[in-house]
């Protein structure tokens, strides 16, 4: 009887199975018991993380809302992400196509590593690599060239290490943060942004299962370079999601069916000026928070750009918004384009010195008021007047309107009031006082205050001006601008003043009713615009009780634009912000002491402002007006603490009668002589003023206790 042999070709593939088996069983046994193996190949020194927790410095609005990252030191976008910020179904499809067991094992899955070796066995080609997500992180935090069992074990060791010291929950940040995606985009927060244009708190199916996808392969599946190998690799991960029961089968084939986005989308870049400030004021902290609003903020910007773009080429635009009550800066457009070179737009036009016409009348009229030089309804002339030798100012419209109230005066914005009061209060205190008020202001080649000064001879910048208004808003405080959520509260400080609160709530009913532009309803904010000389500025600024906003158009370079008016070019733009705003505006409160009446209500010497009258105290015939008692800046007790206060005297010397005393802008009756007495109602500080019958006055500031 014969023995029957075997074919060739089974006794070989006999031999080449017991090879793999004897392999394999080796592999367990070096899994098993392959201590000193490991530690003579996978030794290296402590674990460095500091390269790899490294992260985009990112500026946030009040909310939390990305305005704008910036690339690191070497050029990528890393954006910090917390496991909880990311869509959920994008984390179950991680782990069921990358690591399924990621949640139990300590760094290294066994079990994996023992399918990847039966794979390559019985393929003879490795199928898989058994990599867990915690040794796909150890090789992004030390990437390595070589692709050698010593480079995988000291991998595997670096996974058991993350594990350890950073828990589950720090390795997944570091790969939610590290991940490849193609270019310089690393971590899925900036991949999102990249390629769907928004945050990935949540993701469609198809989007998910892309950002599973790409950091496999990053540069060969960019979907903005290769769409249809980054569809496929998307698609693979779908089906393997549907098979592991992640989704189900049905919504993976409707996500195939969505498109793969074909290019990159910029980053955000809202609040750019803003953001470019912060980040140099402190340019080692990785994230900036803001008080600016990012919803409004992207409607002003919006706003900026579609106004600038009808008023022709060269213009540029700056918004502020102001929150009163805080100070807060809620919106800060810096010019109507960032990226717009044609416009200059890279600079920040909030913070450039610019002539502002007649913006600056209010303080003028605020600083009359307060003074008791005048009343709302105190009568002034608007005629053809000159200002020693030669200064003769004009209206814009080269018209004059005879007689009329301070109210009507700067409403229309007459030239020749506002100088015939800038020349009672004098220049040079008047910009003491814009200046005690904390803005920067810039002379002409330093020269002294004149008159032009009321007319916008000078330099001031929207930021600055928009803190005044805001301190006309607030009763005369004007608050210290606040643009950090994230930074230590000033130490408490006594407020600068632009006006006394009687004054300011005058400036602001005034303001309030100025005819509007076309595009608003009347009698609902307090505004006032301007337009330097030359038609190099047009200014816009209001106000309610809730929020203050400042528009600047112009030329960045200076240059003049023939027909560019604050009324035609930024008041539109201003009303429109605060329609964008929302809500109902809110007036200023009135004063409980403000004297609402009628001119003829007034006391004789504020019904009209003589023209012949001496324009500052102490140019009267005869001996100059003065307030002898209180002497200015004086602490007189007149004893609050004690019951009843006593009376203050008032005595005055030299003006000629019949004298008006006033303390803090109102009038006291039956005081019309030299020597008065005024009754305080409560502690603070009281402006006590005199106006004899020829126009001239004096005043002091005093505090009651």
């Amino acid at each position: 009887m014969t023995t029957r042999e075997p074919p060739r070709g089974a006794d070989r593939r006999w031999v080449r199975r017991s090879i793999r088996l004897a392999l394999l069983f080796l592999a367990v046994l070096g899994l098993a018991g392959g201590t000193g193996l490991w530690w003579r190949f996978a030794r290296g020194g402590d674990l460095d993380l500091s390269a790899a927790e490294a992260r985009s410095p990112i500026v946030l609005d009040r909310h939390g809302t990305l305005l704008r990252p910036f690339a690191t030191a070497d050029g990528r976008w890393r954006l910090p992400l917390a496991p909880t910020a990311v869509d959920p179904r994008y984390l179950a499809m991680l782990m069921a196509y990358e690591d399924r067991r990621f949640a139990h094992h300590p760094g290294i899955d066994p079990a994996a590593l023992l399918r990847a070796a039966g794979q390559w066995l019985r393929a003879g080609r490795i199928v898989s690599g058994g990599s867990t997500l915690s040794m796909q992180v150890a090789r992004l935090v030390e990437p390595r060239a070589e692709r050698s069992l010593g480079a995988k074990l000291r991998q595997m060791r670096r996974a058991i290490e993350l594990e350890r010291r950073l828990g589950k929950e720090g390795v997944l940040r570091l790969y939610l943060a590290l991940a490849p995606y193609g270019g310089p985009v690393e971590g899925a927060r900036a991949a999102s942004l990249a390629y769907f244009g928004h945050e990935p708190g949540r993701l469609s199916l198809a989007e998910a299962a892309l950002l599973v996808a790409l950091p496999q392969a990053p540069e060969t599946r960019r979907p903005d370079r290769f769409p249809e190998a980054a569809k496929r690799a998307r698609d693979r991960v779908l089906d393997r999601a549907a098979a592991r029961g992640v989704v189900r089968r049905d919504e993976a084939e409707a996500a195939k069916a969505e498109p793969v986005p074909r290019q990159r989308r910029p980053f955000p870049m809202l609040a750019a000026h803003a953001a470019e400030a912060a980040l140099a004021q402190a340019p080692a902290r990785p994230v900036h928070r803001l008080t600016i609003e990012a919803r409004l903020q992207a409607s002003l910007e919006a706003l900026a750009a579609e106004r600038i773009a009808a008023l022709g080429p060269g213009l540029s635009t700056a918004i502020l918004v102001i929150d009163n009550p805080t100070g807060e800066v809620r919106a800060h457009v810096g010019s109507a384009g960032y990226l717009d070179a044609s416009r200059s737009g890279a600079i920040d036009m909030a913070g450039a010195l610019r002539s502002p016409g007649s913006a600056l009348k209010p303080f003028v009229y605020a600083l009359a008021f307060e003074s008791g030089l005048a009343h709302p309804e105190t009568l002034i002339e608007d005629r053809p007047s000159r200002f020693g030798a030669s200064y003769a100012p004009e209206n814009f419209d080269q018209t004059f309107q005879g007689t009329v109230t301070a109210r009507r005066a700067l409403q229309m914005s007459l030239n020749v009031p506002a100088v015939e009061l800038l020349d009672l209060v004098g220049p040079a205190r008047f910009i003491a006082r814009l200046r005690a008020g904390g803005a920067a202001i810039a002379l002409p080649r330093d020269a002294a205050p004149g008159l032009p000064v009321a007319l916008g001879g000078l330099g001031i910048t929207l930021a600055d001006l928009a803190r005044l208004y805001a301190g006309l808003a607030r009763g005369g405080l004007v608050p210290d601008l606040v643009r950090r959520r994230d930074a230590d509260p000033p130490p408490p400080r006594d407020l600068p003043r632009i006006a006394e609160g009687v004054a300011a709530w005058y400036v602001a009913d005034t303001l309030r009713g100025t005819p509007p532009p076309e595009n608003a309803l009347p009698n609902r904010i307090a505004y006032k615009t301007g337009t330097s000389y030359g038609y190099r500025d047009a200014w816009a600024v209001g106000f309610d009780r809730r929020i203050t906003v400042a528009v600047w158009v112009g030329r960045p370079d200076g240059a003049s634009v023939p027909g560019l008016v604050g009324r035609l070019a930024a008041a539109p733009i201003l009303f429109d912000a605060f329609a964008r705003y929302g809500g109902e505006p809110e007036p200023v409160a009135a004063p409980r002491d403000a004297l609402v009446t009628t001119t003829a209500g007034l006391p004789p010497p504020l019904r009209h402002i003589r023209r012949d009258a001496p324009k500052v105290a102490g140019e009267a015939p005869g001996a100059p007006l003065r307030i002898a008692y209180p002497p200015d800046g004086a602490r007189v007790d007149v004893g609050l603490g004690e019951g009843a206060p006593a009376g203050l005297a008032l005595k005055a010397l030299g003006g000629t009668l019949p004298l008006t005393w006033m303390v803090n802008s109102l009038p006291l009756p039956e005081a019309s002589r030299r020597q008065a007495e005024w009754q305080p109602d409560g502690a603070g500080f009281a402006r006590i003023s005199v106006m004899d019958a020829t126009g001239a006055s004096d005043s002091v500031v005093v505090r009651l206790e």
